[in-house]
């Protein structure tokens, strides 16, 4: 997974959360994880609508030739075309990302994601500061998805719609292929966003939480 971001690109993204810290009570955890899960139902429809397409096309040779019968519709034939079909589909939505994507739908593409946030959330116990100021800085690069998870701290200043144009700047570096410049940016902006909403840094501020990119399976 670090293979995804030079040691250059790293400092860079550690450097920001630095900096943005030194505005600001909040602690920022940037996590990267390569996908927030596995997505079977997405290959079982592939395979299904594959299988389904194979099935119309075995009617439609029997219905042209008058329902006489062809090699192709005969015994255990058209049993086998639709399984062969049907792993082919399978196969394609396993192996590109974008169909992928689309079969799994939107709805459970962000379902993992926040799932999977939560769980990162708890493993880098970014709850462990003394005002409850954490924030995970979450991307999961499979779903294209980023989630931002503020403490308790944090929620009770800022609300859920203002890390929009966060999310918005990770998402369309990511997309681009730009992920650590739109950490970065992102970054920022989140301390400008903190420094606004008054999570202001305390006399004997130290550093709770680890400023490090961290990554997940």
């Amino acid at each position: 997974m670090k293979s995804i971001l030079t040691e250059a690109e790293l400092d860079r993204i550690k450097e920001a959360v630095a900096t943005a810290e030194k505005q600001t009570s909040g602690e920022i955890v940037p996590y990267i994880v390569q996908k927030s899960a596995r997505h079977e139902v997405a290959i079982w429809r592939g395979a299904g609508l594959f299988a389904l397409l194979a099935y119309a096309i075995v009617l439609g040779i029997r219905w042209f030739s008058g329902w006489g019968g062809t090699q192709l519709t005969e015994g255990i034939t058209p049993v086998l075309l639709i399984i062969v079909t049907g792993c082919i589909g399978a196969m394609v939505v396993h192996w590109i990302p974008g169909v992928k994507r689309y079969f799994a739908g939107r709805a459970r593409l962000a379902f993992a994601t926040h799932q999977r946030a939560m769980q990162a959330f708890v493993e880098k116990e970014v709850f462990l500061t003394r005002e409850r100021t954490g924030i995970l800085l979450f991307v999961s690069l499979f779903e294209h998805r980023i989630e931002v998870v503020g403490d308790t701290g944090i929620n009770s200043k800022v609300d859920s719609d203002d890390w929009v144009d966060i999310v918005a700047t990770i998402q369309r570096h990511l997309k681009s292929g730009q992920l650590a410049e739109g950490l970065v940016e992102g970054i920022q902006q989140c301390g400008h966003l903190l420094e606004k909403a008054g999570v202001t840094i305390r006399s004997d501020d130290t550093n709770e939480l680890a400023d490090d990119v961290s990554f997940g399976v």
